[in-house]
């Protein structure tokens, strides 16, 4: 395990933990940094398009799963219209929502994410090593959105996202 629990009133990783990750950023920051200097064929600027198209399904997946889930909730007699109307009252079991959440999450951080992939194509000035990190960026918030809306498991999420 990468993080050990300290006995506390606190749950804190461990230095083993934090230099474990470390490590794995080292590696696959070099990793990135090899495979641009091993492959000089020329690429498209538009190759950055795409991170940004998986990006927006998953947020469309998510907003998908936040609908189904509440309409079936209140379907089902788990969550209550009024809740929904004001967001007042006794809120659903927290599984409910997690979707929602989610959703909320995918609108903060991944915004940036498509000014700044914009700013590039638009200014010419996409490398691989740009393509490669939209890539990671993407696949890590949709195993963040997994881990969270499945099972929830806090120390998993806060090593996927350090």
């Amino acid at each position: 395990m990468i993080f050990r629990a300290v006995r506390s009133s606190h749950s804190r990783p461990s230095l083993g933990g934090y230099l474990a990750v470390t490590g794995i950023l080292i590696i696959g920051v070099v990793s990135i940094l090899v495979a641009i200097h091993r492959a000089p064929a020329p690429f498209d600027e538009q190759e950055l398009v795409w991170p940004m198209v998986a990006m927006f399904g998953l947020t469309a997946a998510i907003w998908l799963l936040m609908v189904l889930s509440r309409n079936g909730a209140v379907l089902m007699g788990a969550a209550s219209v009024e809740y929904f109307r004001d967001y007042k009252g006794l809120p659903p079991r927290e599984w409910i929502e997690r979707p929602a959440r989610t959703f909320n999450n995918l609108m903060q951080v991944p915004t940036l994410f498509y000014v700044v992939a914009l700013l590039l194509i638009a200014l010419r000035n996409v490398d691989r090593a740009q393509i490669y990190l939209a890539w990671i960026f993407v696949v890590t918030r949709a195993v963040h959105a997994i881990i969270y809306i499945g099972f929830n498991h806090v120390p998993c999420r806060s090593r996927l996202m350090r």
